[in-house]
């Protein structure tokens, strides 16, 4: 929606007079799905930026870090530079990537093939680009399995007659061995909503970017690839290989078994929530998966 600058609020106005002059118009560009955070494109004019108001201190404190990680790991056609950062207002205010994001695109099967191996590779050189590892981080990290593992056995009680014999197997072996799996395998500093709607593709100059670094933190490799492990893959064979040649690297046989684990927990999850409100593309993508991963897994 556009909406003349003067919209914004007050305070914010305030603070962007200092860093960006003459903001002329804004266009909302928050997600939906995220009611919490406020995002606008803004325009002033041959320039666009985006200011996002972050939903609280931790969250802007924790994007604010990741812009700066972003900077070291990736090249300004891959990802927003940190123009300003208020924690006052818990205002940022970043560049913008000149392309469109992925998930809104209508690509070739070839376009999509060279955009998901251009994904694995941005998200290795984010993963490798090492970050100091806090002291909590792993206690975070195991907290997070436990839940998990904690969902897929209330899952699997919801779930029982939607299921086949190797799915009910499969889950079972989530709320059993997840967190005793995953408790030595290394932290890398993740982006955090690895999905192609915080892809942005550039079809003239055939670069992809990375944007929204909210969700960034210290935790498993194999979570930044859940969600395409758990929407895409299962369906997209083809998508999950050049994926991996660009990463450059397959899974360990203990990070393989982990991804395996937390997609099959996200599955279950998809499907549970499909059927308690009648959501066919819910359901079909949690059936989808967990078929797909009880194929594979026997």
């Amino acid at each position: 929606m556009m909406l003349d600058a003067a919209s914004l609020p007050a305070d914010l106005r305030r603070w962007l007079a200092d860093h960006l002059p003459g903001v002329g118009c804004a266009t909302d560009a928050s997600w939906p799905q995220r009611t919490e955070s406020r995002v606008w494109r803004l325009e002033a004019g041959t320039t666009a930026v985006y200011v996002k108001i972050s939903p609280s201190p931790e969250t802007h404190k924790r994007e604010t870090d990741a812009y700066r990680h972003a900077a070291a790991a990736l090249s300004r056609e891959e990802a927003p530079r940190l123009i300003a950062a208020d924690p006052a207002l818990q205002a940022i205010l970043v560049t913008a990537l000149d392309g469109k994001v992925v998930r809104e695109l209508p690509l070739t099967a070839t376009v999509e093939a060279q955009v998901h191996e251009l994904a694995g590779r941005l998200l290795r050189r984010w993963h490798d680009h090492a970050e100091p590892v806090p002291p909590q981080a792993r206690k975070g990290v195991m907290a997070s399995m436990d839940n998990q593992a904690s969902e897929a056995s209330a899952c699997l009680d919801n779930l029982n007659r939607h299921l086949t014999g190797a799915e009910r197997a499969l889950v079972s072996e989530v709320a059993r061995d997840l967190p005793a799996l995953t408790a030595d395998l290394p932290l890398v500093y993740l982006h955090g909503d690895f999905s192609p709607r915080n892809w942005v593709w550039n079809a003239k100059t055939q670069t992809l970017g990375l944007i929204d670094f909210e969700m960034a933190d210290h935790a498993l490799a194999v979570q930044d690839m859940i969600w395409l492990s758990g929407a895409v893959w299962p369906t997209r064979s083809d998508l999950r290989k050049s994926f991996f040649t660009g990463y450059g690297r397959e899974l360990t046989t203990k990070e393989h078994q982990a991804l395996l684990l937390l997609t099959t927990r996200l599955a279950a999850s998809y499907l549970a929530a499909g059927l308690a409100n009648n959501d066919q593309v819910l359901i079909d993508r949690g059936r989808n998966a967990l078929s797909e991963l009880a194929r594979t897994h026997t």
